[in-house]
């Protein structure tokens, strides 16, 4: 334990502990940039102005030279020189936005991943931020929920994966001696991606297990990477409200994960432990949510309006209040503000570095392998002499950055209809609306049909407004707003050619869509270099080579649908479809439009020559599946090979299919190579009824494909007491051709 921090906490007064667990806004605070509005603040949430003079934290500066203000300001008033905690949410980027996560997902690529967090680090550090609000890696299956932009997906694995890839990026390996490095906060920390209804902020209910095998791991994984914080949900777990639960934050998160980081709310979330109808007042919510060990309470004053009057009353000990006070200051500590309280923050440097070509080059990167081609009847990719028509409320519009890019510049941003004039000559490339987001005229109509009358092929931009996503952003209607399927309606009927481009920040129903358009690419909201990306993409100057990490709805009926779900004693039988008294529905097919790990390219990825090293697997000796795969089209490609594994009996019902493992291979135009993986018995565990994570013996299935519905697949067995040695000899088998 630091000694000097012992002795700061042995200095401190109760009121100044209390107030170095609230998170303010900077408007708070002298030096801020919005001079003039911390005394209504300060009214209005009853604070004095001796609570913001040792507050702990900052919430949201802006720059370099507002922090160093803030800072300044702060230390010349702090009278035990206890520097501030700059936060905000740099969730995918900070001046140089990437595409939103739920697309970095659909890249499956780690690596770039991790840049992208370095990058928005970088940028951060320099304007004087020490925290940022991410990585969010709840896991999702709900598309109605405006967050599912913010997460990685359905699939707990892939989520652990980019999990640690943006811890990494984000803390490198030595924040203290690392000024362009920023601590991270993996959240919303319990299960919040399960929100009911998908509808933000509600209910949460689930069982133990569920929580801990689909829904906890990407938490404990970004832990495990060393993520120095923890912000707690809105949501109930078990019926208990997040941030007063103690059997999450203490028993789960402190005692059986050994976190001893520093905790946060959400936004006002203890003092809406009494709406939750948890806690009667702030007193009793103040009581709850420092039991249940969460460290800052962020823009409510339940902490220091009660915590002491709680510690005199002998109602709590002012020892765990210590304890939370410890924690913020070995934070600060790790980041070297009591040596540095300005650390990393430099205005003149912030010019050189923030949205630089080589951060706008790993923007452009991303951008490209996020991009999931959809469907392509022929259409695509575009060629240089065709007239096209580029026609729909994306088509001009630098609305591409999508929600949490609050720092990010859409007047900075690469537009689509600018990036497809350096395609082809400007005087073949036709613009119109067409319609607004959510509205349009007959006038707009009429120019997108005399605009579309002269071109060869159509190209529409279309999607979501940046508000229709993110937080508070739930939608029941999941389908393109009406006028934008009614304007791919009257396109079609003149018989020419139609690509869509999707700019959208959730899996939609693609109805009116889906089935009038030639070639659907979905990119997502790419970014601050999204236009260049899509029109490289457009053209074959880059295959599409995105797969989607969410499931696309056949209809918002089946909500949610996902990819890894259980059978059931009436499983739907494809070779009998008349059967009736099975888990169907009678209108819509049980499976999605498109499935976890679709994604297409230009050409086609031949999987063949499937095997497998042995029947059998024991604890002791793995099993290697192997594929041969080959790039049948004209242009190079990169395809990511998946590996699905089915449990065919368990203790507890196991999932139809899990993914395990993937690789990413490049292939030149009629390149064929092999790939191979490694099954071990740790692939095969999971939750059993009394919550030991173990395997079972016995059959199980292995799947390989390019994606977790076209995937080929045969049985081998666990054996978990190997007996002679004849049984254990392996011998290699051959599947089918994919």
């Amino acid at each position: 334990m630091n000694e000097r921090l012992l002795e700061l906490v042995d200095q401190m007064t109760l009121d100044e502990k209390t107030s170095q667990l609230i998170q303010l806004a900077t408007h708070f605070y002298k030096g801020a940039v919005k001079d003039g509005q911390v005394s209504g603040p300060l009214e209005e949430m009853g604070i004095s102005e001796d609570i913001v003079r040792n507050s702990g934290s900052v919430l949201g500066a802006s720059g370099a030279k507002e922090v160093i203000n803030i800072q300044k300001a702060h230390l010349e008033e702090n009278r035990l020189q206890i520097p501030l905690l700059i936060m905000a949410d740099i969730i995918h980027g900070y001046k140089t936005i990437f595409p939103v996560p739920l697309a970095i997902g659909c890249s499956f690529d780690m690596e770039l991943a991790e840049k992208s967090a370095e990058i928005a680090a970088r940028e951060a550090a320099v304007s004087g931020v020490h925290v940022t609000f991410a990585p969010m890696v709840d896991l999702v299956r709900d598309p109605r929920w405006g967050r599912v932009m913010e997460s990685i997906g359905e699939d707990p694995f892939l989520n652990s994966l980019f999990a640690k890839a943006f811890v990494r990026g984000f803390q490198g390996s030595d924040l203290r001696n690392d000024p362009t490095r920023v601590a991270a906060c993996v959240k919303h920390f319990a299960a919040y991606g399960a929100a009911e209804g998908g509808r933000d902020y509600n209910t949460v209910n689930m069982s133990e297990r569920q929580l801990r095998e689909s829904y906890l791991p990407a938490y404990k994984a970004a832990l495990d990477e060393g993520c120095e914080m923890v912000m707690t949900s809105f949501n109930i777990v078990d019926g208990i409200p997040a941030s007063g639960n103690q059997h999450l934050l203490r028993n789960l998160l402190r005692e059986e994960w050994n976190f001893d980081g520093v905790i946060i709310s959400d936004w006002g979330a203890v003092k809406e432990l009494i709406p939750h109808g948890a806690a009667d007042d702030e007193r009793e919510a103040a009581h709850k949510a420092i039991e249940a060990g969460v460290d800052i309470e962020m823009m409510t004053a339940c902490y220091v309006k009660n915590l002491k009057e709680l510690v005199e009353a002998g109602t709590i000990e002012e020892s765990i209040i210590n304890e939370a006070v410890l924690r913020i200051l070995t934070l600060k500590e790790k980041l070297g503000l009591f040596d540095n309280p300005f650390r990393g923050a430099d205005s003149l440097a912030e010019e050189e570095i923030i949205l630089c070509d080589s951060h706008r080059k790993t923007a452009y990167e991303l951008a490209a392998k996020s991009c999931v081609l959809l469907k392509n009847d022929g259409v695509l990719p575009l060629n240089s002499n065709q007239k096209i028509a580029l026609i729909g409320p994306f088509a001009e519009s630098g609305d591409l950055l999508g929600p949490w890019s609050w720092l990010g510049s859409k007047d900075e941003t690469r537009k689509l209809s600018d990036s497809l004039k350096l395609k082809i000559d400007p005087s073949n490339l036709f613009i119109a609306d067409g319609c607004d987001i959510e509205t349009g005229t007959a006038e707009q109509l009429k120019e997108a049909i005399y605009t579309a009358e002269n071109a060869d092929v159509i190209v529409l931009a279309l999607g979501e407004h940046s508000h229709m996503s993110g937080e508070a952003s739930s939608r029941g209607d999941i389908r393109l707003p009406k006028v934008q399927v009614e304007l791919i309606s009257h396109l079609k009927k003149l018989q020419k050619p139609i690509a869509v481009v999707l700019f959208n920040g959730r899996p939609l129903d693609l109805h009116g869509v889906i089935d009038e358009a030639d070639a659907v690419l979905e990119a997502w909201y790419p970014g601050t270099e999204g236009g260049l990306a899509v029109a490289d993409l457009l053209y074959g100057e880059r295959n599409p080579s995105g797969k989607l990490t969410m499931s696309f709805p056949y209809s918002v009926g089946q909500v949610p649908v996902y990819y890894n779900a259980f059978n059931t004693g009436r499983p739907k039988d494809e070779s009998d479809p008349k059967e009736h008294f099975v888990s169907k529905y009678l209108d819509i097919p049980n499976e999605p439009l498109f499935p976890f790990g679709f994604g297409l390219s230009y050409g086609t990825f031949l999987y063949s020559d499937v095997a497998l090293s042995s029947q059998t697997l024991t604890p002791d000796e793995p099993l290697f599946v192997s594929v041969k795969v080959k790039n049948t089209g004209k242009l190079a490609g990169e395809e990511t090979v998946q590996v699905y594994i089915r449990d065919m009996k368990g203790e507890v019902v196991r999932p139809v299919k899990e993914l395990k493992d993937f690789k990413k291979i490049l292939l030149q135009p009629g390149e064929t190579k092999e790939v191979t993986f490694e099954i071990t018995e740790e692939k095969l565990r999971y939750y059993h009824s009394n919550m030991k994570f173990s395997s079972d013996a016995g059959a199980f299935k292995v799947f390989v494909g390019t994606n977790s519905r076209d995937a080929a697949g045969h049985h081998f067995e666990l054996i978990k007491n190997p007996g002679t040695a004849e049984q254990q000899k392996s011998h290699s088998m051959k599947l089918p051709s994919l």
